[in-house]
């Protein structure tokens, strides 16, 4: 994996609502879903949200589609899994109207194998799985151009098809399969491109285990907080924002991962919102 992002997904993490209804700014209690068993970074900040008179309960997702699904339907206040290509693609998709409040991290995606330990030596006509969703299908496609494998059209507008590949030499064959299958499958390939938090719950360290991974400066895939459209300047929601983006949660974030997810404290207006 080449250093930086994040995922999209990457920390996959989801605010749900407390009983206050969702026009009321004297909220308290926010329940804060994760997909994955990762919390550290959440658990740190929930400790000092407790210190503001906020309560963060932390629930576990499984998936990429519900948090988004159950923010819309008002079943959660926010969420804060997904890198803003996966979320401006799925919102696009579904026709929901949300928005962005925070960024959070870059979570890299990365390449790994249990027959190589260089991108180089990826055999000819081996089998490289990727994730099977659009978006994050799309990275791994992009991925493999970085790493000299393929070639993708200069218009190449970030969805993942096979038959988007323009070149590649190697004759590579693509493997689509679920997400979280893709450190499974790494006996029946020549490679695998994990998520960064998938990689994570398999044990890995997406920068010492991959054997190549995404740059830093990849702005599709840093992570962000989104919340309903209506609710972006509930106080409750935008303090919990400020609370993650402030010096003591990067540097947690940094001694915690290793480097392996960095955090990534940019305006919004640096990812076109």
């Amino acid at each position: 994996m080449k250093k930086g992002l994040a995922i999209g997904a990457a920390l996959t993490t989801v605010l749900f609502a407390g009983c206050a209804a969702s026009g009321e700014e004297d909220q308290k209690t926010v329940k804060l879903g994760v997909s994955g068993s990762d919390t550290q970074v959440w658990e740190y900040v929930a400790k000092k949200a407790k210190k503001e008179g906020i309560t963060i309960e932390l629930v576990k997702f499984s998936d990429y589609v519900q948090p988004n699904l159950a923010l819309a339907e008002g079943e959660i206040d926010a969420n804060s899994f997904q890198t803003v290509s996966y979320f401006n693609a799925f919102k696009k998709e579904h026709k929901l109207k949300l928005s962005p409040i925070a960024t959070t991290v870059i979570a890299p995606m990365g390449i790994y194998s249990d027959k190589v330990k260089d991108v180089k030596d990826i055999p000819v006509g081996g089998k490289i799985a990727v994730p099977n969703e659009a978006t994050n299908m799309g990275r791994a496609l992009l991925l493999l151009q970085e790493a000299g494998l393929i070639k993708l059209p200069d218009d190449f507008d970030g969805n993942g098809s096979v038959d988007k590949i323009v070149e590649n030499p190697k004759k590579l064959k693509i493997v689509p399969v679920v997400a979280g299958q893709t450190p499974r499958v790494l006996p029946d390939v020549s490679a695998s491109i994990i998520n960064n938090g998938i990689a994570v719950d398999a044990g890995f360290n997406p920068i010492k285990d991959s054997i190549f991974h995404e740059n830093e400066t990849a702005k599709p895939y840093i992570n962000i907080i989104a919340t309903r459209t209506e609710d972006k300047d509930k106080k409750t929601l935008k303090k919990i924002a400020s609370l993650y983006q402030q010096d003591d949660v990067a540097a947690f974030i940094k001694k915690e991962y290793k480097g392996s997810t960095i955090p990534t404290f940019v305006p919004l207006s640096d990812i076109g919102e």
